[in-house]
């Protein structure tokens, strides 16, 4: 969105742009849908709600690193890696697990199932910088169909 409205005032201000920069407007236009399909892919909400869960996981690790008197830079760039790509984690996780078990409910033990979803949201934060790149080429394949 931003960079349709950039585009939009180099073009008016500059008409001969688009002669002398075809290829940088392609290039602009082709990144913007790409960017547009992949990490705008998932709704604002759901992103939202799942950097929030998100950031559980970096403010404990960042109290234990700062309680012992010392902060591993590595740990504080796991933290900016992992947070934002989280809910692309997460978004793969929930649908593996929606094809796998369909529309079919179990019923559980609350404790049980807030520890089992507290678990798999901190495998999902640990491992996003691997697993979120799989969420973004599925979101772009899809918006790509449609």
């Amino acid at each position: 969105m931003a960079w349709d409205y950039k585009l939009y005032i180099v073009k008016s201000f500059f008409p001969c742009f688009n002669l002398f920069f075809p290829k940088k407007i392609m290039r602009m236009q082709l990144m913007n849908e790409i960017l547009r399909k992949t990490f705008g892919g998932l709704s604002k909400e759901y992103y939202i709600r799942n950097f929030i869960f998100g950031l559980i996981f970096p403010a404990i690790l960042l109290w234990v690193q700062l309680s012992h008197g010392h902060l591993n830079p590595w740990v504080l760039v796991i933290c900016v890696l992992n947070t934002p790509l989280y809910p692309y984690s997460r978004f793969v996780y929930e649908s593996i697990i929606e094809f796998i078990m369909g529309k079919n409910i179990f019923l559980f033990a609350a404790p049980l199932m807030l520890i089992a979803k507290l678990f798999t949201m901190l495998l999902c934060w640990n491992f996003a910088i691997f697993i979120a790149p799989i969420g973004l080429l599925y979101l772009y394949y899809y918006h790509s169909k449609n």
